[in-house]
């Protein structure tokens, strides 16, 4: 009888939740739906500018690059109709197409693809992708429609990082990138463009007629606010939203309304337990790394956390053409982690946990609280973790602390060039890599590999990398996460069999070409 009534506060609190955070009965926080408007259930946005932030899938509807990737993921061309490399002068030239506006109507140009380049790569932005660019020397605009940009040296992932939103430079020179309106008030090139953002609560978009791949089938895309879990799933039964990535446990509920497709869609992001290497026991002791790796039960995680709706990890580029399905993988061995462990001197005390030179074998184990799979990884983990003698605990944050914290389950992993999620990951000060991993081996390898146009020496570089993690681990990966995307089942152009990107974004790379039947 407890339980039934605990389960139903349960619902009622989620319902409470989503009406309270999105509204109730409309799409647009109060605004009626038509026929042509699909809502989605979406994270919460407080700045939108994709020369500085990465993560989001909102980018790929408000701006378009120079390239962009089809459906399996290769680069094709976009804002340019065509590019060639010259080989003697490391110089990409870029064509534009003809007749290229911005959502305000303005020209977009080459100097516009000038001036995103050179934001990026100004310090001061702090944009999460510069390493991307650091290769970049000059960049020459010989004419609206031509953009010469010479490397310093070869590399190979260039073109897919020329997917970049382009921002305009008339809405934005002399401002400060991080802190103008702009990041509120957005304008781009892509299929659609911002007409009201409500703050925590929606951001409607209408499309862009003028748009370079042809004028959108859909009017309206509105991202309903809905960052709650439990309150997606309410909203998707009551219909307030058409669309929404939901977890492996909700998926079957959805299913069984008989309104929804269930897209179960296979991603390159991954999910693993970062150390921060300027802690004080992981600084002291980062040989601890790869001992633990043996005492996490992954499959017991997949089957538990993921329903099965996953895969073990034990690469961050193993989704990929050049994966080493040779090396060291770390598959559950407890009694290896346990033998590790006293080999390094480490002992059992007391309270059955180990310890070393007086310092005891403690440390928590951080997550999102707004990522209930994360939160149920770091339990998980830290549970298995003390049946071996390891004092770990798990704790939910609504942010988490790069400098001060232990360890985090963190997520990476893209569908692109091998370059991408690696390079500025794993490499010593690189700008996402928030743990303080720095292994000099791994840099050479890493760099001679983006530099590398030879794609057998690319494999055996990349092959070597990953070999070499393995000797210093800087994670213990975890699982890869499948993409569940509860879709009404009158929307259609959705590729199921695209391979997503971490936080299985990428589905709405052709959002233009779908439709709303009937």
């Amino acid at each position: 009888m407890k339980k039934k009534f605990f389960m139903s506060l349960l619902c009622i609190c989620a319902l409470i939740t989503s009406l309270l955070l999105t509204g109730c009965g409309s799409g647009d926080g109060g605004d009626a739906k038509d026929d042509n408007t699909l809502v989605y259930g979406s994270q919460d946005y407080t700045a939108i500018n994709p020369a500085l932030y990465e993560h989001g899938e909102i980018n790929t509807l408000l701006f378009a690059g120079l390239t962009a990737h089809d459906k399996d993921n290769k680069v094709v061309p976009a804002l340019a109709e065509s590019w060639d490399f010259d080989q003697e002068t490391l110089t990409y030239t870029f064509k534009l197409r003809e007749g290229l506006t911005f959502h305000d109507g303005e020209p977009l140009t080459s100097d516009d693809v000038k001036f995103t380049l050179e934001a990026i790569l100004d310090e001061d932005n702090q944009s999460e992708i510069i390493s991307n660019y650091t290769d970049i020397d000059k960049i020459n605009c010989p004419d609206d429609l031509t953009v010469k940009i010479k490397l310093k040296q070869v590399n190979v992932a260039f073109p897919d990082y020329m997917s970049i939103g382009i921002l305009p430079q008339h809405l934005l020179e002399g401002e400060n990138l991080a802190t103008c309106d702009f990041n509120q008030n957005p304008v781009g090139a892509g299929p659609y463009r911002i007409k009201k953002w409500d703050r925590a609560q929606s951001i409607t978009m209408e499309k862009f007629d003028d748009y370079y791949g042809g004028e959108p089938n859909i009017q309206t895309v509105i991202f309903k606010i809905v960052p709650d879990t439990d309150a997606k799933a309410m909203q998707l039964k009551s219909g307030d939203i058409d669309m929404a990535q939901i977890t492996a446990k909700t998926a079957k509920d959805i299913e069984e309304t008989g309104d929804y497709r269930i897209y179960k869609m296979d991603t390159a992001d991954y999910r693993a337990i970062a150390y921060n290497f300027n802690s004080p026991l992981f600084k002291e002791y980062p040989e601890l790394t790869n001992a633990l790796s043996y005492a996490i039960d992954r499959d017991a995680i997949i089957k538990s956390v993921l329903l099965g709706e996953g895969q073990a990890a034990y690469s961050p580029i193993q989704k990929g053409d050049y994966n080493n399905e040779n090396i060291e993988k770390f598959d559950y061995d407890p009694e290896k982690c346990r033998q590790l462990l006293e080999d390094d001197g480490w002992k059992k005390n007391r309270e059955g946990f180990y310890e070393k030179d007086g310092t005891e074998l403690k440390f928590v184990i951080s997550a999102m609280s707004d990522d209930q799979v994360r939160v149920d990884m770091a339990k998980m983990c830290a549970n298995q973790l003390q049946k071996i003698g390891v004092n770990a605990s798990a704790e939910a944050k609504p942010s988490l602390d790069w400098a001060g914290q232990d360890c985090c389950i963190i997520g990476w992993g893209s569908p692109f060039d091998a370059d991408d999620h690696t390079y500025k990951v794993f490499t010593t000060d690189a700008g996402d890599n928030y743990t303080g991993y720095s292994n000099k081996k791994i840099d050479r390898l890493l760099a001679d590999a983006r530099h590398t146009e030879d794609d057998a020496k690319r494999s055996s570089l990349y092959k070597e990398f990953q070999e070499e993690l393995t000797k210093a681990m800087p994670y213990t990966f975890l699982a890869y996460v499948d993409a569940d995307y509860a879709v009404k089942k009158n929307i259609t152009g959705i590729t199921s069999d695209t391979v997503l990107g971490h936080h299985g974004v990428g589905v709405f790379w052709n959002i233009a070409d779908w439709k709303i039947e009937g």
